[in-house]
Formats: C-alpha cells, structure tokens, sequence
C-alpha cells in the first residue's frame, strides 16, 4: 500500500508539473506574438453604451479613488452609465460617493449612488443592476480596483472583434500596493502569474477565457438569456464563467486593458480570502463535475477537468508528498540516534531510490515555481528584478504552502455545509486600508 500510494502521488505531481510546462509554453508564445505589437488608441467603429456596476460593501478607504477613475475613463461619456451600489453599508461608503458625483467636473453625468438593502452579496447586487442597466453591455469594477484610463477602450474593442461569439471581455488586475510588505509583494507575484501567465497561455492554446471578479464587460442580453448571477455564489465570476463556455460562446482576453486592486496586508484578511475563494471554486467544481461525462463542448471538459485535478487531485497529491517527505526526513534524523529505526515510506530495500525520486520531484516543482514566476515578471515593465527571484525563492517556503492549508480548510468546510446543511455563503469581509 505504501509503495501504491507514492507511485501514485509522485505520477500525480509530475501530471501538474507537465499541466503547468503546457501552460508557461502557451504563455511565452502569447507574449512572442503581442510584445512585438504596438498599441494605438484609435477611434471604434461603434461605441456601445455600457453600463459599468460598482458593488461595494463598506468601503468608504478606497471608493473615492476607484469611483473618480471610473468616473475619468477614456469613452463617451454619452455611452457610459455608472451604478455605484452602496450595498448594505454600515459606514460612510454612500457619502464619499455622494461627495464625489458633487464634485463641478462631475456635474450632468449618467451616475446615481444607489444605497442597497437586498441580499445575495455580490451576485445580488448585479441581478438587481441588470434589472435597471440601460447599456449594451455592463461592466464590473470592484471597490479597490482602479481602471487605468483606457481600461474600458480596451474591453470594447476586443468585443467587437467578433460580437457574435465574444460574449464577455475581461483585463488584467495589478496590485495596487504591491510594496506595502512581505505579503503583498508575494501576492503581486502571485497576480502577475495569474495574469501574465495563466490567462494568456490559457487563452493563447485553447481560446479559453475566465471572468475575473473584476475589470470585465459582458453582453446585457445575454447575461439575460441564462438567468443572470447566482445568488450568493461566493465566486460569481467563475460559476458565469462556466455557463459562458457551456453556451459555446467565449470569454476574450483584453491583455492590455488594466485595473489596480488592493490585496489584503495581514495574513488573517489574506487567509478569510483565499477561503473564500477556495470554497467557491470547490462548489462550481463539484456543480459541473458532471460535464467530464455528459455531452457538453470540450472547452467545458477541460476547463472542469482542469479545476478538478487542480483543487482536488494535484493539491492532494502536494499533502501526500509533503507527508511522505517530511516523514522519511524526521526518520532519517532519528536514525542518527536510534539505528533500528527505518525510512517509513520506502521502494527499494536499499531506501535510495525513493530519496533521489523525492528530491528531484521537490527540485523540479521549486525551478518550475521560481520559472513561472520570473517568465511573468518579464513581460510586465518594472517588475523583472534580482530582488524578484529572490523574494520568489522565499515566497514557495512560506506564501505558497500557506495555500495548501486554505485549501484543506476548505475542502473540509465544504463537505461540512453539505453534511450539516449549513450556509455556506456567508463570508469574512477583506478589510480595506487607506492609500
């Protein structure tokens, strides 16, 4: 048995590593193509009226900064409704607002503040935007995530490439205290990779595109025509994400529309995220599970595939080698002292093998981590530094292994709302710090 399930584990962690070579490739071809592509704000062929939604929950630190870039987007103000959504706020998120749309530039813009009491969350909010929103399309910025000028430009035009099946456009997120401290900085690398790497190896090999939770625009009608967000989905953008794809349609990558966002700065805000994030891709995971089997496009196959092995099997595979690693090493040190005592997971008699297996697959997953991350750095201006390789080496001891026990956690608290009934929707705010 033991020798089973470290076969198994090892074969696993390769999978993931061979998963991730796939994806960098995809990523660095991405960039070979559009690094040599020089961008022009040129005028649209049309310019579709948007409505952007700001839901926002108790966040009067940051909703003046985010509000007046929205406010200063580079579209015609003509074409552009603005729906800044006070969602049940218990502090002064509504009169910032208020103060804001007062101010003499402002003055005569299709903007209201509207001070909600529903429920549903964030999904909430956004069924109750769809029911008002006169635009073509409506766009979504979070509290904290400030668009860069032309972010929306960027959004449309990549739409308009080929309205028919690009239902949905979505940017990239940069960090918008990336400097503050240790964790920060690592979360920065973290959203570089995701940004740079993953997005676009993913959209560059399969056309495969997936909603962020902000910074995106999708077809009104559409969003319509599938019953709109689910309520209290704690991760609404990829429970849309999967119906998009479902539908045979498409999510376009914007890659140069970009919004800056503020990431947590405690370790306690940053572990209530990720759980919550974790938890609700384990719930749209295990909702489309079925479409591995059933008749669905592939892209739906993969994509389920992809998450599937990434929250549930790769992850595991991870917790078993760490085990397995960790055991054999104590036993080794004890072994110093006490020679009757032998290396608890084993394949061959002389203990070699394994430990050369073991080694090469923990130096394998390190380089490839450290890759990544510096491949990502490299397509972003300012980023690709010495300190970066660095602070990449530090954060897979410590920022990455944290993930291991989010997810833990839960898959645990999961099963438990499932077993015991319990809500599982309800969620810790991430707290705001003043910029």
């Amino acid at each position: 048995m033991n020798d089973l399930m470290q076969i198994i584990t090892l074969i696993s962690i390769w999978l993931s590593l061979l998963m991730s070579i796939i994806t960098l490739a995809g990523a660095v071809l991405f960039w070979l193509i559009h690094s040599k592509v020089l961008v022009r704000i040129t005028p649209l062929k049309r310019y579709p009226k948007v409505t952007i939604v700001v839901p926002a929950h108790n966040e009067e630190l940051v909703i003046e900064k985010t509000a007046t870039a929205i406010l200063d987007l580079n579209y015609p103000k003509d074409k552009l409704e603005i729906l800044f959504y006070a969602d049940n706020c218990e502090d002064k998120t509504a009169d910032v607002l208020d103060k804001v749309l007062a101010q003499k530039q402002y003055q005569g813009r299709n903007a209201q503040v509207i001070r909600r009491t529903g429920t549903g969350g964030k999904a909430g909010v956004l069924n109750d935007a769809l029911k008002i929103a006169h635009g073509e399309y409506l766009g979504v910025y979070d509290a904290d995530a400030m668009p860069e000028e032309n972010a929306l430009y960027f959004l449309v035009r990549k739409v308009l490439e080929n309205p028919e099946r690009y239902m949905a456009a979505f940017g990239r997120n940069k960090t918008r205290n990336a400097k503050q401290n240790f964790l920060t900085k690592c979360i920065n690398q973290e959203i570089v990779v995701t940004q740079r790497v993953q997005h676009c190896g993913i959209w560059q090999l399969f056309k495969i595109g997936r909603i962020p939770g902000t910074n995106f625009i999708i077809n009104k009608q559409y969003v319509e025509s599938i019953g709109g967000w689910r309520n209290g989905a704690l991760t609404e953008d990829t429970d849309i994400s999967f119906k998009i794809m479902g539908s045979g349609k498409l999510i376009a990558l914007a890659y140069n529309s970009e919004a800056f966002q503020q990431e947590p700065e405690r370790i306690k805000d940053y572990y209530f995220q990720r759980l919550r994030w974790a938890k609700g891709n384990y719930e749209v995971v295990i909702n489309n599970f079925k479409h591995i089997f059933d008749r669905s496009n592939w892209r739906v196959k993969l994509e389920t595939f992809y998450y599937s092995c990434t929250f549930f099997w790769f992850n595991a595979a991870i917790v078993l080698s760490d085990i397995i690693f960790l055991a054999n090493l104590i036993a080794l040190i004890v072994h110093i002292w006490e020679p009757n005592v032998t290396l608890p997971f084993t394949i061959t008699s002389s203990n070699i093998l394994l430990a050369q297996i073991l080694l090469m697959n923990w130096l394998l997953m390190i380089l490839l981590y450290i890759l990544q991350i510096n491949v990502a750095m490299c397509t972003q201006y300012g980023q690709a530094t010495t300190s970066q390789i660095w602070l990449s080496l530090a954060s897979y001891f410590t920022y990455s292994q944290l993930f291991i026990v989010v997810s833990i956690h839960a898959v645990c608290s999961v099963c438990c709302d499932r077993i015991f009934h319990r809500d599982g929707t309800k969620w810790v705010k991430t707290k705001r710090f003043a910029d």
